[in-house]
């Protein structure tokens, strides 16, 4: 079968190979199959390889037989991505290569230095993921209204990039391209970056007592939510990318000095402006981050909601809003502390947030604060 054979269609026919079975892996093999794409599994690890067989996202290489694979997919962890693409190119000379990990300038500049044939290579990135790992948490959905880049370089031919992005756009993803010194220096600032800070903030708590710790609420959370990922995936993040984040830790060690500097001294002149000012600074940076669907950001009114702590009780509420006609923009939980309720924090457009209020107290609801 050609490998690109399916680029007037714009999707892929397959085969395609995936070598690694990890979350991302399965979860493409899962993905494709669902499209009727016959997907073809390897891992280093017996284990992973025959859980993702088993749970239906493809069949062992062994399979394939002499056959050439439309694509390969190579989901290895960063620090060998870029031998295992160049062992890939070498075994499917007619097979268009990708990989996905999450950073692009390394691996590529390893891959120019190999002196391999570049022209079927493309870097890509899934922005996805969950905070569970390995094959038993794939999902074949994990990509849909993700985005994914793509970031050919200027060896890359144009049916191998169309091959990609077929890949991305099979499993329900927003395609970007970007260059791949443009890809990591964004993905520093808005990946890997928070990744830190929400790791160094959870590290400060090793050491708390558990009564002061009961006073956490959703900011805490939120904060530290990330900090539960894996620390060896993510060493390997931080190395392959660390000029583009030492830069921005530069900066952030300038923000953080000049904290220091006016906490040390809250009372002299003008340390309250400079706080204000680093907060104001935090607020026009925060609503720079794209709106709902990826559009320009809205601001939307907050009301919460107290419900008991039984089953059933969040979905009748969200099916009464639904019938008083509003649409839900965002949704957070939370548990009052020492009580057995639960609070629901909705967001709603401003024009309809003292409608639903009313509505929702007239059927009975609590609504705590708007």
């Amino acid at each position: 079968m050609s490998a690109f054979k399916s680029q007037g269609r714009g999707h892929l026919d397959g085969p395609v190979v995936v070598l690694g079975t990890g979350l991302l892996g399965t979860s493409i093999g899962l993905g494709l199959r669902g499209r009727g794409v016959a997907v073809f599994l390897s891992d280093p690890s017996p284990t992973n390889q025959a859980v993702a067989v088993d749970i239906g996202a493809g069949r062992p290489l062994a399979e394939l037989g002499g056959r050439p694979p439309q694509l390969v997919v190579v989901a290895a962890p960063p620090d060998v991505t870029s031998d295992v693409v160049r062992q890939a190119l070498a075994d499917y000379p007619e097979s268009v290569v990708v990989d996905i990990a999450s950073v692009k300038a390394d691996i590529l500049a390893r891959l120019r230095n190999s002196g391999v044939d570049l022209s079927r290579y493309v870097g890509t990135h899934p922005m996805a993921g969950r905070e569970k790992s390995g094959p038993v948490a794939a999902r074949g959905e994990l990509f849909t209204s993700m985005p994914w880049v793509v970031c050919p370089s200027e060896e890359t031919s144009g049916a191998a990039l169309q091959t990609a992005r077929s890949l991305a756009t099979d499993l329900g993803a927003v395609v970007s391209q970007f260059t791949a010194d443009e890809h990591d220096e964004a993905v520093a600032l808005v990946s890997h970056l928070p990744q830190i800070m929400s790791s160094l903030l959870a590290s400060r708590l090793q050491g708390t007592p558990l009564h002061a710790l009961s006073l956490a609420g959703n900011g805490l959370r939120d904060v530290t939510r990330i900090a539960a990922s894996d620390p060896t995936l993510w060493v390997q993040i931080l190395c392959g990318n660390a000029a583009k984040v030492v830069e921005i830790l530069y900066g952030v060690r300038e923000d953080l000095n000049r904290l220091i500097r006016t906490l040390e001294q809250p009372t002299a002149p003008g340390a309250r402006l400079d706080l204000a000012q680093l907060m104001s600074e935090g607020n026009a940076g925060q609503a720079r981050i794209p709106g709902k669907h990826g559009g320009p950001p809205q601001a939307y009114a907050w009301l919460t909601v107290l419900v008991d702590d039984k089953p059933g009780q969040i979905a009748r509420l969200l099916t009464e809003i639904g019938e008083i006609g509003v649409n839900v923009e965002d949704l957070r939980l939370d548990h009052s502390s020492g009580q057995n309720v639960g609070m629901v924090e909705l967001s709603v457009l401003p024009n309809k947030h003292d409608h639903l209020i009313e509505a929702l107290n007239d059927r009975g609801w609590r609504v705590l604060q708007s």
